[in-house]
């Protein structure tokens, strides 16, 4: 997959693809459906979106919310066979575009595409003025196609990001998976902690989960996958993510152990996956009965990922 990001200066092969348009956060069965649609135009399949997010370039201070950083969500879209992937800089510049300008100077005259899906929701252009069916109009005068893509809807009502957000908040995580299509998964590399869980017989492998939406504070079964490193493998784990209540932590991770695991893994990148929230965060009057409960915690956590 070749990773565009200015929509200025661009190689011929780069140009006439069939584009998705979105911030695919979470590149959930919604996202999927319009990818499939853009997959019948001509030229190469792409998706066009925007880094920052939108949301964090008008509200940097907001909290976190998106449920990917932009290179898992890369990596995601180059599963599902995305040929180019137009990552464009979201600034003051391509803010203050008009509809028809950012119709004109992006679509049709930057990235030259041919073919453009949308959800029926999309906004666009400054102060999101333009809409779906604007976009429909501009691409019939500029000469390039457009799809409007229905939404679609899950069991419970549309999928949708925001949907999947409040499932990890409820500690939902296979609900959200329904409608992810996949496991909601915290990508990173491993970080230095205290070591406390390699004194207590349970080393962790420690991972930052700023500027992500946090789930529910609690213990998860999680899969593991290890993405580099003498240890690449697929692993099944037990995960704590918060702020570590019996220890006074106050910065939210996620600290993860693995099964039937001896090696080093620092510094090397984690892929661990929420699969069933088991319990929330607690303190324990004593150690013992916080390794009891670990203890209690991995047994039920490998019963569950046995049965997957």
């Amino acid at each position: 997959m070749r990773i565009i990001r200015d929509y200025t200066f661009i190689d011929p092969q780069d140009r006439g693809a069939s584009v998705a348009i979105g911030n695919f956060d979470g590149v959930h069965l919604g996202h999927q459906s319009v990818i499939d649609l853009a997959r019948k135009g001509d030229g190469p399949l792409g998706v066009l979106t925007f880094e920052p997010h939108p949301r964090e370039y008008f509200a940097p201070d907001a909290p976190p919310f998106r449920l990917m950083g932009h290179e898992a969500r890369a990596n995601r879209l180059a599963k599902l066979g995305v040929e180019r992937l137009y990552e464009l800089n979201f600034n003051a510049a391509l803010a203050s575009l008009t509809p028809q300008e950012f119709a004109r100077n992006v679509i049709a005259d930057g990235l030259g595409l041919t073919h453009v899906v949308v959800g029926a929701d999309f906004c666009f252009g400054k102060g999101r003025a333009g809409t779906a069916a604007d976009l429909q109009r501009f691409g019939a005068e500029m000469g390039f196609d457009v799809t409007i893509a229905t939404l679609l809807e899950g069991d419970d009502g549309q999928v949708s990001s925001t949907a999947i957000r409040a499932a990890l908040t409820e500690g939902r995580p296979r609900d959200a998976a329904a409608m992810l299509g996949h496991w909601h998964r915290i990508d990173g590399p491993v970080i230095g902690g205290e070591q406390r869980g390699r004194d207590l017989g349970y080393p962790t492998a420690n991972m930052s989960i700023e500027g992500l939406h946090p789930p529910r504070f609690g213990v998860y079964a999680v899969l593991v996958d290890v993405l580099d490193g003498p240890h690449r493998g697929h692993y099944h784990g037990a995960a704590s993510l918060g702020v570590r209540p019996m220890f006074q932590g106050e910065v939210p991770n996620i600290e993860t152990f693995l099964f039937d695991f001896s090696g080093d893994l620092y510094g090397a990148d984690l892929s661990v996956a929420l699969v069933e929230y088991l319990r929330p965060e607690e303190t324990f009057d004593s150690l013992e009965a916080f390794i009891a409960q670990m203890d209690a915690d991995c047994d039920r956590a490998r019963a569950i990922l046995a049965a997957i």
